[in-house]
Order: structure tokens, then C-alpha cells, then sequence
């Protein structure tokens, strides 16, 4: 049996930010000249997001002119400004705060499956924008009541395009054990490493990112995929490509005040140049049913729709997404195949899913729709 997707489950933080709001709350910055002005409001205007979810909750007031909901708090000072919190207490925030988004979308995965928590033989966290130990791999077998002989594999600091590759590890782990059961669970709160700047490439990331968590059941368990209602995904097969340029172009460092994210407006063009070969090789000349692209902005989705020459309505679903919670890091791409596996997928339908990361990475997959419990 191949492995496949039997669930996603996903979560956002309860406070939610009109892009407009953001916008307008950097722009309010101490020291914001005209010139940097207009720079934000054209990458804030130009993001094709409408709103996006934060953990931290004093963010709720940014589209408030007065001082915000938490006077003083550690992120925003009592007159609206936005302070520089050191990593360790940007980080302690992240452990704090990121093992309930991780069990809320797990939850909602393993119900959506059908899968009791006694069945998870396996776990793979993700996540690029926080650490500690014992980890968020630890912290989902106690939060979920799991077995305590679970595996459990983390993949840190990869970044945009690392749900693939947690994917793929699941694979394996169902190739080489065919009853495992795999929690796969991509957490990234990408709000706490936020910051004022007049550097444009910090303009752009202030711009996309937002938090979210995404989980998957992955399993070749014939018994479990039968009673699965709606459609399902097959694992078929992945692959990694690194781009001939643009290692210094995206960049994910880690800093005194956070990490420091680095886009350079090159990221698109590189992808759009490159995306053909990259791609190309991978499917064979297969033209795939559907596409899920991770959208690491705008226009890093029109460069692809252009280089793969596809229709106008072929990135929908991940430009629907982008509009409804920005760049979610390497959550965002399970949150497109959530929606996916939610609209009319027919049996054997091809997706295509395509995220990029660090350096520049492109992570592919081909999986196949199986409706109606087919196993």
C-alpha cells in the first residue's frame, strides 16, 4: 500500500489583523519618514492578504489609533510602538505558546481521520521560528494523551518549504514500517519575530507572515483509509531541487532581537526563471490534475502560474489562502491540501505541490485523490 494523507486539521490564534490595520500600525512607527511610508503601504497593498492571525494578543488593537489593549506589554509599548524584545524572550513566548496551537490541529486532524490517538505510532513536528526541549514533539505525546513509546523525529529551521519534507519522512517511515501510523505537525508563530524597520526586505516580511499550525495523519493502512468518508492522498512521490542562484536571497538567520528573515525582490524572479527545470524533471511530462503552491507572497504565485504557463485559475486555492492568513511559513502548504481535500477532487485526480524554502530550495510532491474510502 502507498502512504497517503487521510486528514489535515488546522488551527489559527484567536486574534485576527485586517491587513489594512498592520499597514496603517507600521506606518504609525516612531521614525517613519515619507519615503518609508509609501514603501510599506505598497508591499502591505501589494501582499494580496486580507487579514492574518497573530498569538500575541496585544496585537489586537494595532487598527486602534489609541494605546493598545496591553499597555507596556512586550511587544508594544504603552503609546503603540513596537518594542525590541530580545530572542530569548521572543523564544520563550514561542514555547509558551506554540504546543496548544500544535494540539489543537492535531486534534482536529485525528478527528477529521477518524484515527484514536492509540493508533499514532509516530510523530514529526516542524517548525523554524522557535525551540526548546524536550520539544514540540514531547509536548504533543503528553497534550494528546499518546503512547509514550511513540517515535518522535523534529525538523527545525528548514522554513517555508519544510512540510514536504516532513511529508516525505512520513512516507518512508509507512514504506519501512507499513502499520505505522505518522502525526505530522507543521507549528510556526512567525508574528513573534516581528520588528520596525526602513529595510524594504524587512518591510516585505512584516508584510506576509502570520501564525498557524497544520497537522496530517499519514498511514498505508488499508483498515483506516477504508473508513475515511471523504477523499484522500496518496504520497506518490517527492523531490528536492536547489536553484543555481539565490542562496544569500532567502535567508533565515538567527539574530539578538529574533530571527531575522532575508527576501530579496530576486526570490521571485529566481523562481520564475527556474521553476520550469525544476518542476519539469520531477513530473515527467505528467500534467497534473491540480496544483498546490506554497504562497510565499504574491507575486512568488505569479511568477509560477507564468513559468509553468498555467491558467488563470489553476493557483486559486493558494491564493485564496494567502488572502485569508498570509504566510504561514511551513504550515501554509497543508492548509491549501485541507482545502483541496475539501472541494470536488474526483478519484485519481493529480496534484502537484510545490513550496520553496532557504536558499533557494524548491520541494515537490505528486499525490493522487482517492475518493469515497477508497483504499
Amino acid at each position: 500500500m502507498v502512504a497517503r494523507i487521510l486528514s489535515i486539521g488546522t488551527a489559527v490564534p484567536a486574534t485576527a489583523l485586517a491587513q489594512s490595520d498592520v499597514r496603517d500600525f507600521f506606518v504609525r512607527q516612531p521614525g517613519v519618514d515619507r519615503l518609508t511610508g509609501r514603501l510599506i503601504g505598497a508591499a502591505f497593498d501589494a501582499a494580496a492578504i486580507d487579514r492574518r492571525h497573530t498569538v500575541l494578543h496585544e496585537f489586537g488593537s494595532v487598527g486602534e489609533a489609541a494605546a493598545p489593549a496591553a499597555p507596556g506589554g512586550g511587544f508594544i509599548s504603552a503609546a503603540g510602538a513596537l518594542n525590541r524584545p530580545s530572542t530569548g524572550d521572543r523564544n520563550a513566548a514561542y514555547t509558551a505558546l506554540a504546543p496548544e496551537l500544535s494540539a489543537r490541529a492535531a486534534r482536529a486532524a485525528l478527528e477529521d481521520g477518524g484515527v484514536a490517538a492509540s493508533d499514532v505510532s509516530h510523530v514529526v513536528t516542524v517548525s523554524c521560528t522557535g525551540f526548546f526541549a524536550p520539544g514540540p514533539d514531547y509536548r504533543l505525546v503528553r497534550d494528546l494523551g499518546l503512547s509514550t513509546t511513540v517515535e518522535r523525529y523534529h525538523l527545525g529551521f528548514i522554513g517555508c518549504a519544510a512540510a514536504l519534507p516532513g511529508l516525505r519522512a512520513a512516507a518512508r517511515i509507512c514504506a519501512a514500517q507499513p502499520e505505522a501510523v505518522v502525526l505530522v505537525v507543521c507549528t510556526e508563530l512567525c508574528s513573534l519575530h516581528i520588528r520596525a524597520s526602513d529595510d524594504p526586505q524587512q518591510i516585505v516580511a512584516a508584510s506576509v507572515f502570520a501564525d498557524g499550525s497544520a497537522a496530517a495523519i499519514v498511514t498505508a493502512r488499508a483498515d483506516l483509509a477504508a473508513g475515511v468518508p471523504g477523499a484522500t492522498l496518496e504520497l506518490d512521490r517527492f523531490a528536492t531541487t536547489l536553484t543555481s542562484e539565490g542562496e544569500s536571497d532567502m535567508v533565515w538567520t538567527i539574530g539578538d532581537e529574533g530571527f531575522l528573515m532575508t527576501l530579496s525582490a530576486e526570490v521571485p524572479r529566481i523562481i520564475g526563471r527556474e521553476i520550469r527545470n525544476a518542476v519539469g524533471g520531477f513530473l515527467g511530462g505528467e500534467q497534473p490534475t491540480t496544483w498546490a503552491v506554497h504562497p510565499g507572497g504574491r507575486s512568488v504565485l505569479d511568477r509560477v502560474e507564468q513559468g509553468l504557463e498555467l491558467s488563470d485559475t489553476a493557483l486559486d486555492t493558494s491564493r485564496a489562502v494567502l488572502r485569508d492568513y498570509g504566510n504561514m511559513s511551513s504550515a501554509t502548504i497543508l492548509f491549501i491540501l485541507e482545502r483541496l481535500l475539501q472541494s470536488d477532487l474526483g478519484e485519481g485526480d493529480r496534484v502537484a505541490a510545490l513550496a520553496f524554502g532557504p536558499g533557494l530550495t524548491v520541494e515537490s510532491a505528486l499525490l493522487t485523490a482517492r475518493t469515497g474510502g477508497h483504499a
